[in-house]
Order: structure tokens, then sequence, then C-alpha cells
């Protein structure tokens, strides 16, 4: 997180508040759990991969979410530890397709690409909805993308059509909950320069023989082009989350922010 966004953060903005981030080890997560802790959450997170030096969230479940017996380990540690939930970021996902195209993508991979970037986020609703429904209160952000309108069909098609599934649930499951106190969005990142797309941007650059910002731009131009010139950076999507889940957007609901640096196109 960088200190242009530290020295901002209100440190009462959550206080009180019991939150978990979901994928918290490393890019937006990782973020989103360190700018919700500074502004006095709570947090417990949970990944695949342990924690690496200086985290030290309030509660850490490792788990793999993408299996019914992950979400019940995350959910049954939460559950023990903070009660009930007032913030739930569902940021876990991702793709391990290769290239191929459709012909590629077997069932098994379409399968686990559902279970990571949608079931996850369905069952994990299911298991702390109750007691936010119970309380009268919460806020649940999901972390769609923006394939979900610029699919790729060479490697990432199962992904993106996961994540647009994510996005109608989402929408659907705001209006349900909506009445009751939850107040239900959505965030569509672009290409974000987590530490992983950083090694990936080096390695093209190695592999291209040419230097890191000739790869970087390679890359962007790659995906459509991105109008302000750079990816996004973690912390900047998650001041996205954190607002999107605060007290100062009391009537957000049921809406999906897109943060891209305008690479989707419009009309």
């Amino acid at each position: 997180m960088s200190r242009e966004m530290h020295h901002r953060v209100d440190p009462t903005e959550f206080a009180g508040k019991r939150a978990l981030v979901t994928g918290g080890t490393e890019g937006v997560g990782e973020a989103t759990v360190w700018r919700l802790a500074a502004a006095g959450a709570k947090v417990a997170t949970t990944a695949r991969s342990g924690l690496s030096n200086g985290q030290s969230p309030d509660l850490f479940v490792q788990a793999d979410l993408s299996t019914v017996a992950g979400v019940g380990e995350v959910v049954r540690a939460v559950l023990e530890r903070f009660g009930s939930l007032d913030i739930l970021v569902h940021n876990v996902g991702g793709s391990s397709a290769r290239g191929g195209g459709f012909a590629s993508l077997t069932d098994e991979l379409w399968q686990r690409e559902l279970e990571l970037n949608l079931l996850a986020a369905v069952r994990l609703d299911r298991a702390f909805l109750p007691s936010m429904l119970q309380q009268g209160s919460g806020a649940i952000v999901h972390v769609t993308s923006i394939q979900r309108r610029l699919p790729l069909h060479e490697a990432t098609l199962g992904y993106a059509a996961a994540k647009a599934a994510l996005a109608t649930y989402s929408k659907g499951l705001s209006n349900e909950v909506g009445p009751k106190g939850i107040r239900v969005n959505a965030v569509a990142p672009g290409f974000t320069e987590t530490a992983a797309a950083h090694r990936l941007i080096l390695r093209l650059a190695e592999e291209r023989g040419v230097d890191e910002d000739a790869a970087r731009q390679g890359l962007m131009e790659s995906l459509g082009g991105i109008p302000i010139g750079r990816p996004n950076r973690p912390e900047e999507v998650a001041e996205l989350i954190a607002f999107l889940v605060s007290d100062r957007a009391p009537s957000i609901h049921g809406a999906e922010y897109v943060i891209a640096g305008g690479t989707i196109p419009t009309v």
C-alpha cells in the first residue's frame, strides 16, 4: 500500500466492524485486508497459500475455497471467532486454464473455473447471510472482472463466463437482501499490476529482449489498451472496495463499478 493512500485512512472508519476478505494474501486481497484493518476493522482472511512476512490479520484460515470442505473450514473458524460479519469481500478468483481456445476447456476445467470464481462466493454468502440478516445490517462486495464484458477466448473463457455469472448472481442477491438491510455490490477490475503481474511483465521483458516499460505497454496493448496509460494498482481497487462497504455509500446497492483506466470502449 502506497504512503499516499496510507495517510488518508481514518483509523476509526471501521471500528467495531468484522470483515472477511477472501484471497487476502496477495494482490487486491492483501491491499483490501490492509485497508480495512488500517481503518479499525477486525479482519479475517483466507487463501490457499500461507501468510508472508509482515502479514498479520486478526484471523487467517488456510483453505481452498473452490471446495465445499474449504468453505466449511472458513465459515466455522470465522463464526467461532467473530460470531457474525459486517463486511464480506469476495476477492478470491483466477484461472488455471492454458491456451488453446474452446477445445482445450474440458469439463474438469470448466468445473474448476465455476467452483472458484462463482460457487465459492455463493456458498460463503449462503453461510454468512443468516447472521447478517439477523442483525439487519452488512455489506457484501463481489469482485468480478471486466472480462465479463470483454471476454478473452484464448485461455480464460471459462473464467470470464464464471465472472459474468457472478455479476448476475450479485445483482439478483441484492434485490433479495437489500430490503433487509444488506447492501450488495460488485467491483470489476481491469488489468491490475499485482506482484504476480509484475513478475509476468519482467518475464516478458526478458523473453522479448525489451525493457520493463515496453513489456508492460505490450501487455496492455494485447488487452486492447488502457487510456490512462497504466494498469490499476492493487491499493486503488482496495480503496474502491473500502468505500463501497463503508457508511459513506449508504445508497449504493445492486451496482457494479468498473475500475479499469478506461479499458472498456463505450459508444
